[in-house]
């Protein structure tokens, strides 16, 4: 009963963790659209009546700012800035560093060493995971997601010895995760060699 009960519970957190913040981020371009459809309403007369010309020149409008906020944030004043309200607005937020990371991760625009994709040893079976962090006695900080849900999962110190990176794309192991564990072979296949001086090091130990 217990397995059970987990697995409702993980799995309806994961979804929220996806569906909120999609429904937040439609909520906020809808009342986007609606504070500047003032702006466009003097051109949508000019336009035919029977185009819906308020709601997508409104929607453009919006995307484009977007763009604008994104493209200035590329910059290096930009990213200071943003880095600024991260650390003293948006990391305060809940689940906020782990939705950036994600993101970054999917975008290929991520620079941390984070959620680099890794089999961990968990009792007497390889699970697939995440590196969060290396710690200063070499162990690691995983996240093991749980299935299907990848943003739902338990957090692990473990030693080196027990996590193996693997050789593979970010989105590869998710979709491992998010289809029950299909492709999983080739997390296998791809799982780091340790280097001679590892080897070296456990033999001694």
């Amino acid at each position: 009963m217990k397995p059970i009960r987990e697995f409702i519970v993980s799995t309806v957190v994961g979804g929220l963790l996806v569906v909120v913040p999609l429904y937040l981020a439609v909520l906020l371009l809808l009342k986007a659209m609606r504070s500047v459809g003032g702006l466009v309403r003097p051109v949508t007369k000019l336009l035919p009546p029977a185009l819906p010309a308020e709601n997508i020149l409104a929607l453009l409008l919006v995307l484009s700012l977007c763009f604008l906020i994104g493209l200035a944030l590329r910059a290096r004043v930009g990213r200071a800035l943003r880095e600024r309200l991260e650390q003293s607005l948006f990391e305060r937020i809940p689940g906020y560093a782990l939705f950036r990371s994600l993101t970054q991760r999917l975008t290929g625009e991520s620079r941390e060493n984070v959620w680099q994709p890794a089999l961990a040893e968990i009792e007497e079976a390889l699970v697939p995971a995440f590196i969060i962090e290396e710690l200063e006695d070499g162990s690691f900080t995983v996240f093991v997601p749980s299935i299907p849900t990848p943003l739902a999962g338990a957090v692990y110190v473990l030693s080196r010895a027990r996590v193996h990176p693997l050789d593979v794309p970010f989105t590869q192991a998710i979709q491992t995760v998010s289809r029950w564990g299909a492709g999983a072979k080739e997390l296998v296949a791809a799982m780091r060699k340790p280097s001679l001086t590892e080897v070296a090091g456990g033999s001694s130990q």
